[in-house]
């Protein structure tokens, strides 16, 4: 079964074949770095790692580039009010960004930023004004003409019969269902930074940015665009515009858009108390395992009710998980194979891949594992799990890990760098009971880390390779850097 994906662009589910064999070229829309990013951003970031890792799994050479907004009007905005100069400004949320990023096991892409591609923008802007497709401003300002590109709307699917031609549009994100020439090069105003350029002083607009540095990357054409659902209008409806308007050419070929969640039934709202940024969570003691097990428990089409119930049960998901692996890992099992176990480990292997499949249903890959989970702890409690069956089952483990990414317990390690950054932003009193409760008690003396090196280095001698390395990987995860010398094994603290 190939995969098949849901087209934004033809509004169905299609097979998705790249452009070029085993090769697939995505480009996804990053932060625009002016504040930390919350568990909205996030869920959107999480279903385009899922994709990724999947791609990369089913065979394919994946080329993934995603930019970062570094110029636009929030962040002039906010920079302006903070006192502090842009390039700072952003430096501080980018970090923030990629911190978080890697506390929830969203691998990194290549990146790409907006104020490293101003003379290209401003190369391409003069493209479309020498093609009849944009214009300049009395204030030098330059405006994409969305007149004469009658494909507009065919993204969002909306209807702009009657749209007024020539009524301009100068923020970059706007709501209005009623469509307007947008900004596609800024002329300066006062205390904002600009460049200089081949077409005046000023600076890109947002939706330039990320026509010109994804083509540039990856193409006139390529295979796959993803984002939020918030992107679809204007964002990416203009990105289409303005791009098959320089080049004649079809710009993407697929559209992967993530839905919007909900946090406990209602729109997340810093008016309503329920927005929360990923190191909210952290500081209330929530591991940054269950917060990915859950944001990715609901496929990316639908939406996602976030509740705090429903995150206390992705954490004890996850715990079953890890228990399992260890059970496994860790059992005395009699030789041979039961048929029954590496049956179900081929069965489970398989329904892994349809349900990924199939328009990357995470609900039922993360249903899979589990059925295969509950039958095989019976068969250890029951006697009827043998030892040639331990390492088919491991492989499905290891396969739905591959995606899912949250058996490796270094969850205490990440919490820890959050509560420290907390205190070194005088937000102690946000660091909660709970978190202090979880990295108390994951506090190895020296003699319990003593006692699970040596039982590290006796599996090692025993060739019991995966537990040695499970142990290794738990207390590297606790901060506890392991070195192998010619006297033997040694241990020291980060």
């Amino acid at each position: 079964m190939a995969l098949r994906l849901f087209n934004t662009l033809s509004g169905k589910v299609e097979d998705f074949r790249p452009l070029v064999d085993n090769e697939v070229r995505m480009y996804v829309c990053g932060p625009t770095v002016y504040d930390y990013g919350h568990i909205g951003n996030f869920r959107t970031f999480i279903a385009v790692d899922i994709l990724r890792r999947f791609l990369r799994q089913s065979g394919y050479e994946v080329r993934h580039v995603m930019n970062i907004t570094d110029v636009d009007d929030k962040i002039i905005r906010n920079s302006a009010q903070a006192g502090i100069p842009l390039q700072q400004f952003t430096a501080k949320y980018e970090k923030a960004f990629f911190e978080d990023a890697g506390t929830l096991n969203i691998e990194q892409s290549r990146l790409v930023r907006a104020t490293e591609h101003i003379p290209a923008m401003a190369e391409f802007i003069a493209k479309l004004v020498s093609k009849g497709f944009a214009y300049r401003a009395e204030d030098g300002s330059y405006y994409f003409r969305i007149a004469n590109f009658p494909a507009y709307g065919k993204l969002s699917k909306k209807d702009f019969a009657g749209m007024e031609d020539g009524a301009r549009v100068d923020v970059d994100e706007y709501e209005k269902d009623n469509a307007r020439d947008f900004a596609l090069w800024k002329s300066p105003k006062p205390g904002e930074a600009s460049w200089a350029s081949k077409i005046g002083p000023g600076r890109p607009g947002w939706h330039i940015e990320c026509s010109v540095m994804s083509m540039q990357e990856l193409g006139e054409s390529f295979d796959l665009h993803a984002g939020g659902e918030d992107l679809i209008f204007p964002h990416h409806e203009n990105e289409i515009a303005q791009s098959e308007a320089a080049t004649g050419k079809p710009f993407v070929h697929f559209w992967f858009h993530a839905r919007f969640l909900l946090v406990e039934g209602e729109k997340m709202s810093k008016s309503l108390g329920n927005f929360f940024t990923l190191r909210d969570l952290v500081l209330k003691g929530h591991k940054p395992s269950s917060i990915r097990y859950l944001l990715a428990s609901v496929p990316y089409r639908n939406q996602l009710n976030f509740t705090f119930d429903g995150l206390r049960q992705a954490a004890a998901s996850v715990e079953r998980l890890r228990n399992f692996r260890l059970r496994l890992t860790g059992g005395q099992f009699a030789d041979g194979s039961n048929l029954s176990m590496t049956t179900l480990a081929a069965e489970t292997s398989n329904r892994l891949r349809e349900a990924l499949n199939d328009d990357l249903n995470t609900a039922q890959a993360q249903a899979a594992v589990f059925d295969m989970v509950r039958i095989a702890n019976a068969a250890i409690d029951s006697g009827g799990m043998k030892k040639d069956d331990v390492q088919p089952l491991l492989t499905a483990l290891t396969q739905f890990d591959e995606i899912f990414a949250v058996l490796n317990d270094d969850d205490a390690a990440k919490m820890r760098r959050v509560a420290d950054w907390a205190r070194a932003g005088g937000g102690e009193d946000k660091i909660s009971p709970e978190l202090l409760e979880i990295l108390r008690s994951t506090e190895l003396s020296d003699e319990l880390i003593n006692q699970k090196v040596a039982a590290m280095d006796a599996a090692r001698k025993a060739r019991n390779f995966a537990l040695s390395d499970s142990i290794r990987a738990e207390l590297t995860a606790l901060g506890i850097v392991i070195e192998q010398t010619k006297d033997g094994v040694r241990w020291r603290r980060k």
